[in-house]
């Protein structure tokens, strides 16, 4: 299955979650087996030459393909998540997004100094969140080698917030 045939699982809903914004949603993509599959290998192909030693993926659509590509590395996963889900101590990070501003928080004992991190998440948009993201990662001593996103939304210009990193997007809008 090539890209054009994975995009046809993703379906547009306008207007969500708030007037103005065309959000991509992955669920008939995570029904079909096939193109998961797919979806997966397409992520793991750019990795083959690269040492990783975690993924770290933001909460929540970003755990979908998160694990499988930590899984599938036979690597650890990390979870970043939204304030107050974490059980253990933490560090937060503050960001912006199209729609708003939140705080991302990962435990402070997820990633040793020196560990390499590939992060990921469903969409590049904005790259706020991703950036918050690699800026969490970096604070505990890890090194970003690469972040990838099923999609990204290059009209806004995310790629610009992430120069500095390795970025893998499959499906662009």
């Amino acid at each position: 299955m090539n890209h054009s045939h994975i995009e046809n699982f993703v379906r547009d809903i306008p207007d969500f979650p708030k007037k103005g914004v065309l959000f991509k949603d992955i669920t008939p993509l995570l029904a079909n087996a096939e193109a998961s599959q797919a979806m997966l290998e397409e992520l793991l192909a750019p990795l083959k030459n690269i040492k990783i030693d975690k993924v770290a993926a933001i909460e929540s659509r970003g755990f979908f393909f998160g694990i499988l590509i930590a899984q599938a590395l036979g690597v650890g996963f990390i979870p970043i998540r939204k304030p107050g889900k974490l059980p253990a101590e933490t560090i937060t990070e503050s960001y912006s997004l199209e729609y708003g501003s939140s705080n991302l928080e990962i435990h402070t004992d997820a990633i040793l100094p020196g560990e390499k991190v590939l992060l990921h998440d469903d969409v590049l948009a904005t790259g706020g969140t991703a950036f918050a993201a690699t800026r969490l990662i970096e604070r505990l001593g890890g090194e970003v080698v690469q972040c990838a996103f099923l999609m990204e939304l290059s009209f806004l210009n995310g790629r610009e917030k992430l120069h500095k990193y390795q970025i893998n997007s499959i499906l662009n809008y």
